[in-house]
């Protein structure tokens, strides 16, 4: 069934968990407590179909970070036949997959990391910097998430636990980070980029990061 609407702002508020939990722990009823926030539009700002909608609830621990996306899927999936969990997926990307861009210091929104996660339990992370020349990726970057996926009838659930480091340091209640969230679903000639804050780009690309909105520690 659709995932239910909720008004789309530039916000989205990560709850306080008291005690972290599995990743794998994707009917939680702490997940319950988090805000509803749509992924809806294409990286165009136009409407996408209801069949392609996400849903994304953030918590937060003192350990880690958890992002969960529930998936509207009336499509084949576009997905690894021999998936690896074991280690990054490059080019994951070109798959269904969900992503969310960070950047935990708000003064250098230039810098931000990109986690992914698909349907098959792959991920990717990696360190984006931008620069006069360009944008360089830091493939080596290590951020030690775990992620979790179930495959319905209609419906992908995705999670994604990111336990907090050097590179990822804990927040404090009332932080307020940069972040974008999307979702990359079927093939070409129709592939959709969807994304929470459009970037508006001339072509489907979600690396802007003057388009992300904020993440507000609660």
């Amino acid at each position: 069934m659709p995932i239910e609407a909720v008004i789309n702002t530039n916000e989205v508020v990560a709850l306080h968990l008291d005690c972290d939990f599995r990743v794998g722990d994707l009917g939680s009823a702490e997940w319950r407590h988090a805000q509803s926030v749509q992924v809806d539009r294409y990286w165009s700002g136009e409407a996408a179909p209801v069949s392609r909608h996400a849903e994304a609830r953030l918590l937060w621990s003192d350990k880690a970070l958890h992002v969960r996306y529930v998936c509207n899927q009336a499509e084949p999936l576009i997905i690894s036949d021999e998936p690896q969990r074991e280690k990054k997926s490059m080019g994951l990307w070109d798959r269904d997959v969900c992503e969310i861009f960070i950047a935990p210091d708000p003064t250098l929104v230039e810098s931000y990391l990109e986690l992914e996660a698909a349907p098959t339990g792959e991920w990717l992370d990696v360190a984006i910097r931008w620069t006069p020349n360009g944008r360089e990726s830091d493939w080596e970057f290590q951020s030690n998430m775990t992620t979790a996926a179930k495959i319905e009838e209609h419906r992908v659930t995705i999670a994604m636990r990111i336990p907090w480091s050097e590179s990822i340091p804990q927040p404090q209640k009332g932080d307020r980070w940069r972040v974008n969230l999307f979702r990359c679903v079927g093939k070409d000639p129709d592939r959709g980029y969807v994304a929470w804050q459009p970037t508006m780009t001339p072509k489907p690309g979600f690396h802007l990061p003057r388009a992300f909105g904020w993440l507000l520690f609660a």
